[in-house]
């Protein structure tokens, strides 16, 4: 008896605390999930963006992880005091747009108005702008807010903020969800907006305002910038294109590197490299190794870094920018030639209005197809199988109006 009341008892009381505990949670949590879901069933995302903001908006949205883009009527705050309002004339399709609408992440946002890449015209300035005019030609890229008080932030980082709030999928200072380019109008603050060089096209030079401004600040930055380097450039693609334009324009030698042998006569000829490799020739890989001062890599996908890190000199950087989802990293190679791996994402305000500037000195362009916004989610299709040369633009202006 002593055992059954010294101890069976009071182990059977916590036993059965523990469950009335776990079954009181089982139903509350069951109940909270139940009430918020009916609740979203009631809400319609269109007449929820409807009633946040008063300037009405006309863009294409994805709805679900299909990626399918159709129009989507949806609304702009009013222009605040330090606020500028652009009418979109063009805008990029970036790969990153590609991977949020179809949720490769697994945290995307629905609906979603994809867009990074926006040039336009201003239509609106708030009382105490100061940077532009109603008239002046602008560009938005990839953020549209940020502290403006942390380190980053004031040495010209926002880019690297805590608090970044970027052009689409981010919560901004209200509360709500931004919304992109793929839309006929834009609201934002003016720290966050790029004056336009009279002589830069606005098509061609949109997608500058993510690849441009990726590829340039992670050269400058890792010191790849300067004349009489030589500088690979890992992928061909929408960022791997630019990169070459901006080394070639520093006074780099230029090594284009693609698993691709069939974009050896664009690379040389037309982008102007000065070497071709194809990385999936190893024994051309091993014959170049140990000749480039720097690697910027642009891929997307998940690729061998093995014999790239052997093509590099004593001191050599890599530089990653393409976001892959994981890097297999040979560390004795890197050790042992006293080789460095470093990572970049875009660049500060600051920094990106001098990239825009020095790409309008020297003629940087990306190589566009532009395209209706109707067109749209066939571009999509074709940049996930690689058919793009090298980046789409939607034609905002002309193909995107309310009726």
């Amino acid at each position: 008896m002593s055992i059954i009341s010294g101890f069976i008892l009071p182990c059977a009381h916590i036993i059965y605390r523990a469950l009335l505990t776990i079954l009181f949670a089982i139903v509350f949590n069951t109940y909270y999930l139940i009430s918020y879901f009916l609740f979203l069933e009631k809400k319609k995302p269109n007449e929820i963006a409807e009633v946040e903001h008063p300037v009405k908006a006309l863009g294409w949205a994805a709805r679900d992880a299909t990626g399918v883009l159709s129009p989507f009527e949806f609304s702009r705050r009013a222009t605040r005091d330090h606020d500028v309002q652009l009418k979109i004339l063009y805008c990029g399709i970036c790969h990153s747009d590609l991977h949020s609408i179809k949720n490769d992440s697994g945290f995307s946002p629905y609906p979603q108005v994809p867009g990074h890449e926006m040039v336009g015209i201003v239509t609106e300035v708030g009382s105490k702008v100061e940077k532009f005019k109603v008239g002046d030609k602008v560009g938005v890229g990839c953020m549209v807010g940020s502290c403006r008080k942390c380190d980053q932030c004031v040495n010209n980082l926002e880019n690297y903020c805590p608090q970044s709030v970027f052009t689409y999928n981010s919560i901004d200072s209200d509360g709500t969800t931004t919304y992109g380019g793929y839309s006929n109008i834009m609201v934002a603050d003016e720290h966050f907006v790029i004056r336009w060089p009279e002589k830069l096209p606005l098509d061609s030079g949109a997608p500058l305002l993510c690849a441009g401004t990726t590829t340039y600040s992670a050269l400058k930055y890792y010191g790849l910038d300067k004349p009489g380097l030589h500088v690979g450039v890992v992928g061909l693609g929408g960022l791997g294109h630019v990169a070459v334009k901006f080394l070639k324009a520093f006074g780099a030698k230029v090594t284009v590197i693609s698993n691709s042998a069939g974009k050896k006569q664009d690379a040389v000829e037309t982008l102007g490299a000065d070497r071709f490799l194809v990385s999936r020739d190893e024994e051309e890989m091993k014959a170049a190794a140990a000749t480039l001062d720097g690697i910027i890599d642009t891929v997307s996908a998940v690729h061998p870094i093995g014999l790239l890190i052997g093509l590099l000199k004593l001191h050599g950087k890599m530089v990653v920018v393409g976001l892959p989802e994981k890097l297999e990293l040979p560390v004795l190679p890197v050790v042992a030639g006293r080789k460095l791996v470093g990572g970049s994402l875009i660049g500060g305000l600051k920094e990106m209005q001098e990239m825009i500037d020095f790409a309008a000195e020297h003629n940087i362009l990306a190589d566009v197809e532009i395209i209706p916004m109707d067109y749209v989610n066939t571009a999509m299709e074709r940049l996930e199988r690689g058919d793009a040369k090298y980046r789409f633009v939607i034609d905002v202006g002309k193909t995107v109006k309310p009726e």
